[in-house]
């Protein structure tokens, strides 16, 4: 199976379109079969290609990077790393302490991309962007990304910044929550900076999203199942192939089973890559309509 790749940003590295994301991969609550489950998972998406793997020292507290850990064992070279350090621990030292604690829980001497995880109102972000700068020269990190950072956000992100360029931001990015597309996507586009959606099926509300174009969630819903049914694919792969229709944009789907890795896999192509046509990108553009005004962005 071939899958969609495109260059991250302004790196010289091919990024699988459709990756994996973790956040709630797996609960303590819900035990050692769901740590199994996840584990299992999320190699189903290594053998599918699905290289990107996103996670953060927050998951779960740090055990959600000891399962990732669990996962990429022996398959490291081929897989595109991230994490992601509390704004409460973005000072100098504090990131660079946070970033050495990841590698030890991920099992790993490197990490492909290194984001703070949302703005920090405790440390000036020319601190964190330091420490991030300094990680970089060590080889412990060989790109610098923001997450959950509005326009102008990423500005002084950038301006903090002496010898790197920023590679991601990664943002709340779904059908009913496309207030991005506005301002933050085209200036992503134009500075080179790959947009990384996360929860492209919402807060588990899929089936439910709202549309604020007047025709309900149930006539949104049948715009996805009508076109699915043309393309012989499921809703979900319509709306993470639409959400990535756009060039210097991912998306990082969780999928804590198997079955549904497999169907995210399929989102972009098997051995043959598949895009909407124009009429049902206008279609699903009526039914999940980009709202007039930005869009506060949200955090998780």
């Amino acid at each position: 199976m071939s899958l969609l790749t495109r260059r991250f940003g302004y790196t010289d590295v091919d990024v699988p379109v459709i990756g994996q994301g973790t956040w709630m991969l797996a609960e303590k609550a819900e035990g050692k079969e769901a740590e199994r489950r996840a584990v299992t998972a999320l190699r189903t998406g290594l053998d599918l290609g699905m290289t990107h793997i996103d996670t953060a020292e927050m998951y779960g507290n740090g055990r959600v990077e000891e399962l990732v850990g669990q996962a990429i064992e022996g398959h490291r070279d081929k897989v595109f790393l991230v994490s992601k350090v509390l704004p409460s621990h973005a000072s100098y030292e504090g990131t660079l302490r946070a970033c050495k604690q990841s590698l030890r829980r991920l099992k790993t001497e490197w990490l492909d991309l290194y984001l703070l995880h949302w703005p920090s109102d405790q440390h000036p972000i020319k601190e964190t962007m330091r420490a991030m700068e300094k990680l970089v020269k060590e080889g412990l990190v060989k790109f610098i990304g923001v997450s959950n950072f509005d326009v102008e956000e990423l500005a002084a992100a950038e301006q903090a910044l002496s010898d790197n360029r920023l590679a991601c931001d990664q943002v709340l990015y779904h059908l009913g929550y496309r207030g991005i597309e506005r301002r933050l996507l085209p200036y992503c586009a134009e500075r080179e900076i790959a947009l990384v959606g996360y929860s492209p099926f919402g807060h588990g509300n899929f089936q439910s999203l709202e549309s604020s174009g007047g025709k309900g969630a149930e006539a949104g819903k049948q715009v996805l199942a009508e076109i699915a049914e043309r393309h012989g694919r499921t809703p979900r792969q319509v709306a993470l192939n639409f959400l990535t229709r756009q060039p210097g944009t991912f998306t990082i789907p969780k999928a804590s089973r198997p079955d549904h890795v497999r169907e995210n896999s399929l989102a972009t192509g098997d051995n043959k890559v598949w895009k909407l046509t124009e009429n049902e990108v206008s279609s699903i553009d009526r039914a999940f309509p980009v709202p007039d005004s930005d869009t506060p962005l949200e955090a998780i």
